[in-house]
């Protein structure tokens, strides 16, 4: 049995009962499927196999040491977004050469960290960027290999806040200034302008933006080779959708359809930046029922152990997450809010659910965590991080232990 699923009514992972892991390691807990991880790695590495391609897995869905190492050992590159991330890159076994440097605001310190090591690709924000690379990697005496990175002003049709390819937007060198931006850089002894990259959005499940900017990014790449300055890559970035809700989504072989004939026959290769796509699926967190409140008006609040700490995104983005009982319920239906206990209106998880009416003990588990939980959680209201587990051949082992107090308050004086 490979995956989250229901198993003679329970919920397992991997064929391993959900509540065997909750009772040993506590809860909150996070729980991935290292199959989930594999198939959905393999399906997009496969759907793309007709044309020369990197897969760069971007760190900043889930970072955890052991998820990095699994997606290192299945041939994928890394995309980090920070030093910190560039450091997990290495820590995972990630050599130099498999890291593409993305990111809006890189200081000098992370500039010279990647220039340094040699990463395949700092990609570009600005032309202030690119002059700060070139001196840095001049009083190195080397050159930095740099990717411009566009913002072709191109709605995701995703959340504004995951919004990344408008004009309106923090990210990227607008789409006519490109090319003289490139000829202005092109002789600049620090830089070697080698590719061009874009990432218009997260959680994008219309495939039709994502053809338009690759075409406008072929395109550029087209022109810049007849100013001389040759283009090996584009990276069309990451951002693929997944379903939160059960409804139909593009699959690794839609998304494949709609860039390749973009990209065929252009001499290119392809880099991308999966994240998400690979990860939201294999995750699951598991959190215990507290308390049950039912507030005049006939409002029911189920309140979980887990919140916003464990994982924000419905608080952040309004983003809706199945929630289910770990084991087969057969309580009255009920609707309810399934809120955290954090001291904030906002620690919501789901807004009137039906559900069997849970009891306090009961074991519940938050669909589709694993991108975008352990890593955007924090310590609010001084809690401590949930251990995460990782499911694979069978066996379940704790891959980043919970937190204490102690480690909590380790760097205070």
């Amino acid at each position: 049995m490979s995956g989250i699923q229901r198993t003679g009514g329970a919920l397992t992972c991997d064929g391993v009962p959900l509540s065997d892991i909750a009772a040993r390691e506590g809860t909150p807990l996070y729980v991935y499927s290292a199959s989930t991880i594999i198939s959905r790695y393999r399906a997009i590495d496969e759907a793309f196999a007709s044309h020369p391609h990197s897969l760069h897995y971007a760190l900043k869905a889930n970072s955890t040491l052991a998820v990095a190492r699994l997606l290192r050992s299945l041939g994928a590159g890394a995309d980090a977004n920070s030093g910190g991330e560039i450091d997990v890159a290495l820590r995972a076994g990630f050599i130099p050469d498999q890291i593409v440097f993305t990111g809006v605001g890189k200081t000098a310190g992370e500039l010279a960290q990647a220039i340094d090591l040699g990463v395949r690709t700092i990609n570009a924000e600005s032309e202030g960027e690119l002059e700060r690379i070139d001196a840095l990697a001049r009083a190195r005496q080397t050159r930095a290999r740099v990717a411009l990175r566009l913002n072709p002003d191109i709605d995701a049709k995703s959340h504004p806040h995951i919004s990344t390819g408008l004009k309106t937007n923090k990210f990227g060198i607008g789409l006519d200034h490109v090319r003289g931006i490139c000829q202005r850089m092109a002789g600049r002894a620090g830089l070697e302008i080698v590719g061009l990259h874009m990432h218009i959005g997260s959680q994008i499940t219309d495939l039709d933006p994502l053809a338009r900017a690759a075409s406008a990014i072929v395109r550029l790449a087209r022109e810049l080779g007849d100013d001389g300055i040759a283009i090996d890559h584009v990276d069309l970035g990451g951002g693929l959708g997944i379903s939160y809700d059960g409804s139909p989504v593009p699959s690794a072989a839609d998304y494949a359809a709609a860039l390749l004939p973009v990209v065929r026959g252009s001499g290119l290769h392809l880099v991308l930046e999966p994240g998400r796509n690979i990860v939201a699926p294999a995750g699951v967190l598991l959190s215990r029922v507290v308390d049950i409140k039912e507030q005049p008006g006939g409002k029911l609040f189920v309140i979980l152990d887990a919140g916003m700490t464990e994982l924000i995104r419905p608080m952040l983005y309004g983003a809706f997450h199945r929630i289910e009982p770990v084991e087969a319920a057969s309580g009255p239906e009920t609707v309810c809010d399934v809120v955290g206990p954090l001291c904030e209106s906002s620690d919501t998880l789901g807004k009137d659910r039906p559900m069997p009416r849970p009891g306090v003990g009961d074991l519940m588990a938050v669909l589709d965590a694993g991108a975008y939980g352990a890593v955007m959680a924090s310590n609010y209201n001084r809690r401590p991080m949930p251990a995460e587990v990782l499911v694979q051949d069978g066996t379940a082992r704790v891959i980043r232990r919970r937190q204490t107090i102690d480690d909590l308050l380790a760097l205070e004086a």
